[in-house]
């Protein structure tokens, strides 16, 4: 959500520290908090005015009118306080509906002032602008400061002056107060929209002759803009509306919401309760509850949640195990019920999301069994009959009554079915697989366009050119756009025609932003409509250069150009009028207002959700000077079947040709919600003959355009027949649909149903999953505006549930009268399924061009070997753990990784004279790259430096194996005249040892279970000596035997595994990986000491020529 409530003491700490005004602002920062936990001593030594000044005291907890309620301590001093809590602090208070307990107050010095020193501001955000109002009579008997205050509207982007304060708020002040009243005012505005509150009451602000005194404030901030004010704000906490707690769970879900690019919310209404909501998409989720409180279950709702915009599997399993630990804590006499539900997804991969969900029903269907769960499922959308398949397994598999349903059953049925008002069908039609759709089945590959391109409705005509209508702001037509509605700006009066038509088959657009799936969509939509030409044009992706993208359209591959600056694509593409931006909500404003700037716009859809309104409603300003129509932002966009769909509207293909949307019908509708536009496509072509077009405006408090901005385009449109209307909870443009209905500006039936009307049943406030979706008053009800509508003569459902029955009653009579005369149902053409999407769904199979056995990154977590890296640094496993993963595909004994990391340590580096730390050198002082570098001294290791561990334990482990004592080992290498491989080395000696030999041969001796090979390469070393003592057994050879004994004697192999690793080069590895640490550092000691070309010096060449011979 956007507009969020803070505590009163965070409000005054920003107006404290970031108000600008010449008036004198009094008792800055004297403010005390109180809990159960406070330390009075250190609270009194941190605020010291405790001890000498009078006190005011009162519940910092969100709670209205706290004077009338006897909530406010006044005049005492700190003993006074103490015995003030004590009758309040802990105790449960009734604050009308709402129940809680009194845990968290605030300490301010009292202020002694007359009742003529009070006084009432409050501003408070609306589409136009901000309203400032100022009664100059405030305090705890203000009474209805609507009706009573001074108003003053200040448009988006101008600013409040002292003279428009004093000339129209403060009329009623005496003049002496008028200079530091208007001041305050004017900095109190400037501290609003620079700290993006959305609501800022002061009541009373008092003004006495030392200054001016902040009593009471109440305030909301827009939590969108914490990207914006992060600097200022800091950490801000959002404390839960009175009477309902705030629970670590809830916590939980608002950090990973925080961190995903999806949506996730949980408020906990009745922890106790036995009905439990895991419910897809911010408006389904409201029309659930709605559903569930109008069937008498609002007592025992336990919560409201939702998931939505894609979440992973993981992010759904911990969603979805949040949920089932919490409703399994308490038994209830009656069982529980579970319902997981979910309108029609547009780009949801259902199938993906249900893993998670089933993950957590396995974790836990023992609690779930125990405390008799019964779970109902109903979903639609991408891959989601293989969703319902393996939610309906897991029922089976776990012996949980679970009931799954797809598409086939109306949305809320199954609320009906968990409260035992309807009955369970036993068997539920199976629906069809998404590959079926994507089959035509008819003989027709291709269908005439002028067939399914004119109004499903409407008599055929021989050509497409519509007959010509004049404009109802009478501006004269334009080809794409040849209607024009009217839209008025309320604060400067003005008048700007906007186009009716936004969407044709002609329309072209460009994609800002890369989103491929999304783009795909749109052109295989464009392909089964008979297009002539893809409707996107171009994309518009800042970070990379210009460029070609391979697209499909049909059959064949296609390149749309990809710009990396917006002027470009728009000179490269006149053709243009619609932008759809992908843009995240950090860049979409700027985005938005570059696309503005081009006159070939006309139309934008802004999908981002998370935009602070402050710059919507610029964007709104702009848009309205400039005749362009916004759609969003926080929307999946809108479709005109036959015509152009935005992004992701309509889900996949497979719901497209479902709902028939590839060929217009005669209703249009408009929804905030972009899952539930996609029922409604769902609704309408069960019960009419389909969709003429249909807009989601967004869940925003402040969308682009209203409802009455496209009931007014759909009421100017010929071939819609009747309109339906998806209302919701918050704000008033519902009632610019009753105006219009009753005087005769909107003449075709319409039907409506306002979601969100549980809202009233709750004790406490709820901010349901749309930013926009919460009441500010009585009049912004569902429960209201539905009266207000059928009072009007809308068509009004009494429920969600009938709202499919009543848009076909309404249609059946416009079939009856003549107005829609249904047309012949014509196929549309095929469209192959793209190849990830048939592997998705296990249509088609293809061998792997590799295969791995040691790690796993496509999940939530990396995995090495079946090991999750936070189990690695859980249990310590260190650089040699991660090796026997990663190499060995085991868990290692600890005295195995501790020396693997040793040999690690002693092959680490050997000095600058050897072969490879020589050729890392040199390439470094070439001026060559670390890899370069790295990799040239790589290259010398073989059976002459460094990769004598494979072939030394080769040599060793074969004699061994065979029997043949050490002596005959040495004697048979002397004859084939081989050298011993690991024996032998060009410093060290029987006389000189290796200590990295020693070292590693103590801790061997010390750890390993058996030495056996390592004790007869230390026979055959005695043998070598003897004869020449610098024959020692060397590192290399010492860690290639010592390896043999580790992973034949270790209990983790088999004798056959542990001789396939040496086989296959596994120890040479360990050098290999040892001195990479010293070429590394090699070269960064040649980069730091900035040595130049190495020239290897003529008197250490001998230089060997040929005689010159004479002929």
């Amino acid at each position: 959500m956007s507009a969020k409530a803070i505590s009163e003491q965070t409000g005054k700490e920003f107006l404290y520290k970031y108000i600008s005004t010449s008036a004198a602002v009094q008792n800055r920062s004297r403010y005390a908090n109180v809990t159960p936990e406070t330390d009075w001593g250190r609270l009194t030594q941190d605020h010291p005015w405790l001890l000498t000044e009078r006190l005011v005291v009162k519940p910092d907890q969100l709670i209205k009118r706290r004077g009338k309620l006897g909530l406010v301590g006044i005049n005492l001093d700190l003993q006074g306080v103490k015995e003030w809590l004590k009758g309040h602090l802990m105790k449960e208070t009734t604050v009308g509906r709402a129940k809680g307990v009194l845990k968290n107050f605030l300490i301010e010095p009292f202020v002694p002032h007359t009742q003529d020193e009070e006084f009432y501001v409050c501003i408070y955000a609306t589409r136009d602008g901000d309203q400032v109002l100022f009664h100059h009579e405030g305090g705890v008997e203000v009474g209805d400061v609507d009706a009573k205050a001074q108003r003053l509207m200040v448009a988006v982007d101008d600013k409040l002056s002292d003279a428009q304060v004093k000339e129209q708020l403060l009329t009623h002040v005496p003049d002496d107060k008028k200079d530091v009243l208007a001041s305050f005012i004017v900095g109190l505005f400037n501290l609003y929209e620079d700290l993006y509150f959305t609501y800022l009451e002061i009541n009373p602000l008092v003004l006495t002759k030392d200054g001016v005194y902040v009593l009471d404030m109440a305030a909301k901030i827009d939590a969108t803009a914490d990207f914006l004010c992060k600097t200022k704000w800091g950490d801000v906490e959002f404390p839960p509306p009175f009477g309902r707690e705030a629970y670590p769970e809830e916590a939980y879900i608002a950090d990973l919401d925080a961190k995903s690019g999806a949506s996730l919310k949980l408020t906990l209404l009745n922890p106790q309760g036995r009905i439990w909501t895991m419910v897809a998409g911010g408006g389904a989720s409201v029309v659930y509850s709605d559903t569930i409180c109008d069937l008498g279950g609002v007592d025992e709702l336990a919560n409201y949640g939702e998931y939505s915009g894609a979440p992973s599997e993981q992010q759904t399993y911990d969603y979805a195990k949040t949920i089932l630990s919490l409703m399994t804590r308490e038994k209830h006499p009656q069982g529980k019920v579970l319902i997981i539900g979910g309108s029609i997804a547009n780009f949801t991969n259902v199938a993906a999301t249900f893993k998670g969900i089933v993950r957590a029903i396995k974790d836990y269907q023992g609690p779930l069994k125990e405390h008799e769960v019964t779970i109902f499922v109903r979903r639609g959308g991408p891959n989601y009959q293989e969703g319902l398949r393996v939610m309906g397994e897991v029922g089976k598999t776990t012996g949980i009554p679970i009931h799954v349903f797809g598409t086939e059953t109306h949305m809320t049925a199954i609320v009906g079915m968990a409260l035992g008002h309807r009955p369970i069908p036993n068997l539920p039609p199976a629906a069809a697989h998404t590959a079926n759709f994507l089959l035509n089945v008819s003989n027709n590959a291709v269908t005439p366009a002028t067939t399914r391109t004119a109004s499903f409705s409407e008599p055929k005509t021989t050509n497409d050119v519509a007959a010509p209508i004049k404009s109802s702001a009478g501006v004269p037509a334009e080809p794409l756009h040849s209607l024009l509605w009217p839209l008025r700006n309320v604060v400067t009066g003005g008048w700007k025609a906007k186009a009716t038509t936004l969407f044709s088959k002609h329309t072209k657009a460009i994609v800002w932003g890369m989103q491929t799936r999304a783009v795909q969509g749109m052109l295989d939509f464009d392909y089964v409509c008979s297009r002539d030409q893809p409707s996107v044009a171009a994309i518009v992706y800042p970070f990379t250069g210009d460029h070609k993208q391979k697209f499909y359209w049909g059959h064949k591959e296609i390149l749309l150009p990809v710009y990396k600056n917006m002027g470009d694509a728009m000179k490269k593409h006149p053709e243009v009028d619609v932008m759809i931006s992908f843009a995240s909500l950090r860049s979409a404003y700027d985005s938005t207002l570059e696309a503005m700037q081009f006159p070939q716009i006309h139309t934008i859809a802004i999908i981002a959700e998370g935009i602070p309104e402050a710059q919507t409603r610029r964007l709104i300003k702009i848009a309205d000077e400039k005749g362009v129509t916004i759609i969003g932002p926080a929307t999946v966009g809108g479709i005109k079947p036959g015509c152009f769909k935005i992004g992701n509207t309509g889900g996949m293909l497979d719901n497209i040709l479902a709902s028939k949307l590839y060929r217009p019908g005669s209703v249009a509708y408009v929804s905030r919600s972009g899952g539930m536009s996609n029922e409604l496509n769902n609704i309408i072509s069960r019960t009419t003959d389909g969709v003429y077009e249909g807009v989601a405006i967004g869940g925003d408090r402040y969308p682009g355009t209203t409802f009455m901005d496209h009931v007014l385009r759909y009421e100017d449109t010929p071939g819609i027949k009747m309109i339906v209307v998806l209302g919701e909870i918050g704000g008033t443009d519902e009632y610019k649909i009753c105006q219009g209905v009753k005087e005769g500006r909107i003449t075709k039936p319409v039907v409506c149903w306002c979601i969100g009307t549980c809202a009233t049943m709750f004790a406490s406030e709820v901010q349901f999953g749309h930013a926009g979706a919460c009441a500010n008053q009585a009049s912004e009800t569902a429960v209201a505006k539905n009266q207000a509508l059928r009072e009007a003569g809308v068509f009004v459902p009494k429920s969600f549930d009938e709202l499919g029955d009543v848009i076909k009653t309404v249609y059946d009579k416009l079939v009856a009268s003549g107005t829609i005369i249904p047309a012949q149902e014509v196929p549309p053409p095929t469209v192959p399924m793209d190849y990830s999407w048939a592997r998705e769904l296990g249509l088609i199979r293809k061998p792997a061009s590799f295969m791995t056995s040691i790690c796993d990154e496509r999940g939530q977590e990396l995995i090495y070997a079946g090991m999750g890296i936070t189990e690695v640094f859980k249990e310590e496993m260190g650089i040699g753990g991660v090796l026997g993963l990663l190499w060995f595909q085991r868990r290692l004994p600890r005295y195995a990784c501790q020396f693997i990391e040793m040999c690690l340590m002693v092959t680490a580096d050997h000095g600058p004279a050897v072969s490879g730390a020589h050729n890392t050198i040199v390439c470094a002082r070439a001026g060559k790259d670390l890899i370069s570098s790295l990799t040239s001294g790589l290259l010398t290791i073989g059976d002459r430096f460094g990769g004598a561990l494979d072939a030394a334990a080769k040599q060793f482990s074969k004699a061994f194996d065979s029997g043949m004592l050490p002596m005959e080992f040495v004697n048979k290498m002397k004859k084939d005249g081989k050298l011993i491989m690991g024996i032998g080395h060009r410093v060290k000696s029987i006389n000189n040892p290796d200590m990295r030999v020693q070292i590693l041969k103590d801790f061997v001796k010390q750890h390993f279970p058996s030495t056996q090979l390592l004790d007869y390469a230390l026979e055959v070393e005695k043998i070598t000596t003897s004869k020449k003592p610098n024959l020692i057994l060397n590192v290399d050879g010492f860690i290639g035997v010592s390896f043999v004994d580790l992973l034949r004697t270790c209990g983790g192999f088999t004798r056959d595994e542990a001789d396939e690793f040496v086989e296959i080069g596994a120890l040479n590895g360990i050098f290999v990986l040892g001195r990479s640490m010293g070429f590394i550092g090699h070269y960064l000691d040649q980069k730091r000491l900035k040595q130049g070309l190495y020239r290897h010096p003529w008197d250490d060449i001998s230089y060997v020529l040929p005689e010159h011979m004479s002929m």
